[in-house]
């Protein structure tokens, strides 16, 4: 048995990585596994240099709807059919860990690896969840941001488009993220961009029409949204970003989307009990994740 404060009791052991992977998804959390190295899987050879296109919640929206764990964290899901799936069969016999997409569980991991990096956090960042990894402690907070590395000496931020390894669900109360966090994103320079306009959630064009097929095609779009958002039983927060992320995705360019259909999917997502700030943060996240 360790010594107190050892290993064992810094990482409890975990269950196995499909079945501790199915037992996230339940709970709304996109898993995805991990092999030697804690790193994801190779992605298959029709995917292999990005052929495929890429999936769908990539930065750059593909085709890709392959069965298979390719491309990283974009593959990371909550269903637990494909979890289970006979694709996914091989990769979990070889698996050594489960990994998390903090970002689409509407998430934030700050990950400090220093000793000078914990002591940073503690006199400049509100205390949140934390959860104690193998060189320092992962800070979770509620609400998603860009991911970057290195935004100060041994701090990077896991959220969106990036993967967190499963370290256990952690201890504390968890905030909401931050402006002293996605601060530590923001450019250097002076950013006229980053103004508060962002706030009335603008539609990024607006006022055209729909180039892919009818008027008809995207208002059948936005009544999917809206009905998505409200038949969300639980983990609202990340339902209402991959909702805004799906909608943007496909109108946010061509010049269709107005601000009646922001308007429409905003007042969804506050009957479901989501702040207006929660919906401007998750807009502006979706956004962010898409270039735009």
């Amino acid at each position: 048995m360790a010594a107190p404060g050892g290993c064992q009791d810094r990482f409890p052991p975990h269950p196995a990585p499909l079945t501790l992977a199915v037992r996230l998804a339940g709970s709304g959390v996109p898993v995805l596994p991990l092999r030697v190295g804690k790193v994801p899987f190779g992605n298959c050879p029709a995917c292999t240099g990005n052929a495929c296109g890429g999936r769908p919640n990539m930065k750059t929206a593909g085709p890709c709807r392959c069965p298979a764990p390719c491309h990283g964290w974009a593959a990371a899901t909550t269903d637990p059919h494909i979890l289970t799936s006979s694709a996914w069969a091989r990769v979990w016999r070889q698996a050594v860990t489960v990994a998390y997409h903090p970002g689409g569980a509407g998430l934030t991991a700050v990950d400090l690896d220093t000793p000078d990096s914990l002591t940073w956090a503690r006199q400049h960042l509100p205390s949140t969840r934390t959860v104690p990894t193998t060189r320092g402690e992962h800070w979770i907070y509620q609400g998603a941001m860009r991911s970057a590395n290195a935004v100060r000496p041994g701090v990077d931020i896991k959220s969106l488009m990036a993967y967190a390894r499963w370290l256990g669900p952690g201890t504390g109360t968890m905030t909401d993220l931050p402006q002293a966090v996605r601060a530590l994103t923001a450019p250097k320079e002076p950013a006229t961009a980053q103004a508060p306009h962002l706030v009335t959630a603008a539609s990024p064009v607006g006022g055209g029409v729909c180039r892919h097929r009818s008027p008809a095609y995207l208002e059948r779009g936005i009544t999917m949204a809206v009905q998505r958002i409200a038949e969300a039983r639980s983990t609202v927060h990340a339902t209402v970003y991959a909702t805004f992320l799906a909608v943007l995705s496909t109108h946010g360019r061509c010049g269709c989307l107005t601000d009646t259909h922001v308007h429409r999917l905003f007042a969804a997502a506050q009957a479901k009990g989501e702040t207006p700030r929660h919906c401007t943060d998750a807009w502006t996240n979706a956004l962010t994740a898409l270039g735009m």
